[in-house]
């Protein structure tokens, strides 16, 4: 007998009074957990700050982004960031040795989160409107994927072979304790800086995207990264997974309880269908300036034309990784 797997995105079921995660009805709406952590809203001093919406007009309080879930769901939440928490406090060396599943499904619940949100607000826009909200089919597979593997959390889900997501952890030098958080909710994309370390997450590019950067990975190790070096990064792994032409693709198999086991299907295309985009760097500056507006640099401080953009990774003479000490620029 195959186990009750629960689908939102088969009809785009958002309600407040179901489980998120196993759509089972909830007795009122007051069972949530939050999005962002209790631990980090706290350490951060988050609660009361706004957090804005992909709509770029809609905002809430950190503290108010909450996720319908059962009891069963919320205590496997909390167990889960009970053990995150104690591995971020040990900065790099904790992070980097840690289940990447763990963190795949501590940052996937704060991705499927605002995405949740993002998709009320566009519906309910779209309501005043008159219009019916619907996605692509190449959304709702996306994001039909993403929410099954988010179950692997309670439910019989396994994973073997190559993993559908790519986790990188870098050193990272700050100046302050801050909480430096970025997220492409509609392709799965998370970075956050915080405590000595940067993540930067595919949630479903079955480790195209980071094999795609493999080369500045190999070149940083474990070198501690200048912040406007770390939001280079972040860029280069935004814009690949942007120009991400293979389709992710899984095999499934159900065992004799009705579980499912997850195997992501390394892609390769061949030269004659690469498996991204052609980069075009006019396009990647456009990137850079939005990550590195805190330093003040913008489009046409980054790109002159014929040159390519500037970087503070790579020296575009040498291909030698840029030292960060020779930075001379605020953390």
């Amino acid at each position: 007998m195959s186990f009750p797997f629960y689908n939102p995105f088969e009809n785009i079921f958002l309600d407040s009074k179901t489980c998120f995660l196993t759509g089972v009805d909830l007795p009122d709406e007051n069972h949530g957990v939050n999005i962002f952590p209790d631990w980090i809203l706290d350490r951060f001093e988050l609660r009361g700050k706004t957090f804005t919406m992909m709509d770029q007009v809609s905002s809430f309080l950190y503290e108010d982004l909450k996720l319908p879930c059962s009891s069963g769901v919320e205590e496997a939440f909390a167990n889960l960031e009970e053990d995150i928490q104690n591995v971020f406090a040990l900065g790099y060396e904790g992070v980097r040795t840690v289940d990447t599943h763990k963190l795949f499904l501590w940052m996937g619940k704060i991705v499927y989160g605002i995405l949740y949100h993002d998709l009320l607000i566009e519906k309910e826009r779209l309501r005043k409107l008159d219009k019916e909200f619907s996605l692509s089919p190449r959304l709702k597979e996306r994001f039909s994927l993403f929410h099954l593997m988010l179950q692997s959390l309670v439910s019989p889900v396994s994973f073997k072979g190559v993993k559908p997501w790519s986790v990188s952890v870098v050193r990272l030098k700050y100046s302050k304790d801050i909480f430096n958080y970025r997220d492409d909710p509609v392709r799965l994309m998370f970075s956050l800086g915080m405590n000595g370390f940067g993540i930067i997450a595919c949630l479903q590019d079955n480790g195209m995207v980071q094999q795609h950067q493999e080369g500045i990975l190999k070149k940083i190790g474990n070198i501690e990264l200048h912040p406007i070096q770390f939001e280079e990064l972040c860029a280069r792994f935004y814009y690949s997974n942007y120009l991400l032409a293979t389709r992710p693709r899984y095999n499934m198999e159900e065992d004799h309880s009705g579980g499912i086991t997850i195997e992501a299907v390394a892609g390769d295309n061949g030269e004659e269908n690469p498996k991204f985009e052609k980069w075009d760097e006019k396009m990647f500056a456009r990137v850079l300036a939005g990550y590195w507006e805190p330093w003040g640099l913008k489009i046409n401080d980054i790109i002159t034309v014929p040159n390519d953009p500037i970087s503070f990774l790579i020296n575009e003479y040498t291909e030698a990784f840029i030292s960060p000490d020779t930075i001379r620029l605020p953390f």
